[in-house]
């Protein structure tokens, strides 16, 4: 159960929250681990997929950068809620692919539309990854993994290279996966014992450093 606590403060009472970062972890690591499996040919189709999109990739994330909003963690929420957005979008552009939903008759979509999507969120998420050095190296990994993944999804979506480019998308979404659990029970166990049972790295880089100067 989450850690919850009531301080009184001048009159009124303040409600402290767990962080929510091993939640948005874990749905980030089981969508992607599902989904890469589709990409590197092991599993056929997305229709068992959707599931664990909407609740997994979407739901988790959103939730768990809702509560970054408490934690007045700009990064965490843009991120989780940001992602999460993004899974609520494949999730819905597989279920008209599948006929669950669909446009009229004789209509069809432009592919493309999806790879500027995609170029859209490699655009966010390199900047992202700038703030990641912030926070830790676990992040960091998992945000360049997912530079990677973007970058082999417009790329082949557009049609601006060739089958490697999807074969990039596929390998890092499985990395994304094994690095998010990993944060996951990093999140859990180090808050859990109070200690660090799993190390995650500590925040690195130019920005970092001036960061910390201007504390002092």
């Amino acid at each position: 159960m989450a850690d919850v606590k009531e301080v009184k403060i001048s009159g009124h009472i303040q409600e402290t929250v767990a962080n929510p970062s091993a939640l948005g972890l874990l749905g980030l690591g089981l969508v992607t681990l599902v989904a890469s499996t589709q990409k590197l040919g092991i599993t056929d189709g997305t229709m068992f997929i959707i599931p664990w999109a909407l609740f997994l990739g979407a739901t988790a994330q959103f939730v768990a950068g809702i509560y970054d909003f408490k934690h007045n963690n700009t990064f965490g929420a843009t991120a989780f809620c940001g992602y999460g957005f993004f899974w609520f979008a494949v999730a819905t552009t597989w279920m008209m692919s599948n006929g669950t939903i669909g446009a009229a008759e004789g209509i069809s979509g432009d592919l493309h539309q999806l790879g500027f999507a995609f170029l859209g969120y490699f655009i966010f998420t390199v900047y992202m990854t700038v703030g990641a050095m912030g926070a830790n190296k676990v992040l960091f990994i998992i945000f360049f993994l997912i530079d990677l993944l973007f970058l082999g999804l417009f790329m082949s979506t557009l049609g601006w290279g060739g089958e490697a480019w999807h074969e990039l998308a596929a390998y890092s979404e499985m990395g994304i996966a094994i690095m998010s659990l990993y944060g996951s029970a990093a999140n859990v166990l180090n808050a859990q014992y109070g200690y660090t049972v799993l190390p995650v790295g500590a925040a690195f880089g130019p920005w970092q450093k001036k960061a910390q100067a201007l504390k002092k």
